[in-house]
């Protein structure tokens, strides 16, 4: 079985002068860039065996969650979420997963 890894990160957004943190944007925006990330390698979100979620404060996790639990069915893979003290571009959320090819 051939499986491949992807990171999918949110982007920045900027607002009225501040940098955008709702996390319910930035996780929707993480999992459709790694919905893009999953396509261009010939798989999809369907395909996910694995997800590993990093939030900079696990306050953030219901938010998340709630966005998460929409992209997967009954099914869902299997989840790993840590809070870390800082993720690169000092985001507030990144997702990687591994998906079966």
């Amino acid at each position: 079985m051939e499986s491949s890894t992807a990171l999918g990160r949110s982007r920045w957004i900027r607002k009225q002068g501040n940098w955008s943190t709702g996390m319910s944007r930035l996780t929707r925006k993480c999992i459709k860039n790694l919905t893009h990330v999953l396509e261009a390698a010939g798989t999809t979100i369907d395909k996910v065996v694995k997800v590993n979620v990093f939030l900079s404060d696990m306050d953030n996790f219901a938010d998340m969650n709630s966005v998460y639990m929409q992209y997967w069915g009954d099914v869902k893979p299997c989840r790993t979420c840590v809070a870390v003290k800082t993720l690169p571009l000092n985001t507030d959320v990144e997702i990687e997963c591994i998906a079966v090819l």
